[in-house]
């Protein structure tokens, strides 16, 4: 099935000049490393059995601190989460398609972010130990606004940061916080399905204005942006 915008809604006539991405999910396949990560936190902080991995993916979007509260975990678990993801970093493989999109949508003279889930810190950390820093203008992490997703905050904060209207980005994410977050400041949205989603019918049910399934589709709604 080939990805097409699924409301004309979200086709603004002004020029789209602007992407703005989540990382987990879409530009990075990092959920083998979040699942180590999180047992050992889990264990260091809570103790043996299961860790409850498949339900934190549920909430995947969201700042972790929000997801601890959410699950009724500790908050205690944040430090050796954040101490193994840096550790295992090296680990984390960036998805097909993904390095030439973004050089693409470059050299069509787009801007682009990301507006994440973690701490800015960490994704940064990743996007330049990963050779991707480079392609963004900006890189948003949850701790650096308000209100994380899914709230406006972030998608509107990376507007301010682009000095571009609303109607002028797209926002390409993999969990429902992530539409809900563009769809609260007012940027058309997509929904990315390349990754293993958790809950593909929760994700659709978020009302995305686009659905695409390889990186690459992306390109049919950005085309290059006039001079001048």
């Amino acid at each position: 099935m080939t990805g097409i915008p699924a409301t004309a809604a979200e086709a603004p006539r002004s020029v789209r000049r602007a992407v703005i991405f989540d990382l987990d999910g879409v530009i990075v396949d990092s959920f083998a490393v979040m699942e180590e990560a999180f047992a050992i936190a889990y264990k260091e902080v809570v103790g043996e059995g299961q860790a409850p991995f498949e339900e934190y993916r549920r909430h995947q979007g969201r700042y972790f601190p929000d997801i601890m509260r959410i699950m009724g975990l500790p908050l205690e678990m944040e430090a050796p989460f954040v101490r193994e993801s840096y550790r295992l970093a090296h680990q984390v493989p960036v998805f097909e398609g993904i390095t030439e999109l973004l050089a693409t949508l470059r050299s069509r003279r787009f801007k682009l972010a990301v507006a994440t889930g973690k701490s800015g810190p960490r994704a940064r950390s990743l996007l330049e130990q990963l050779g991707l820093l480079h392609f963004f203008d900006h890189v948003i992490g949850s701790d650096e606004v308000a209100h994380p997703k899914p709230a406006p905050d972030i998608v509107v904060r990376a507007l301010e940061l682009l000095e571009l209207p609303a109607e002028e980005a797209i926002m390409i994410g993999d969990a429902p916080t992530d539409i809900a977050s563009a769809h609260g400041a007012g940027v058309a949205s997509v929904a990315a399905l390349w990754a293993d989603v958790d809950d593909e019918d929760a994700l659709l049910g978020a009302l995305p204005g686009a659905v695409l399934y390889r990186p690459d589709e992306l390109l049919a709604l950005c085309p290059p942006v006039p001079r001048g």
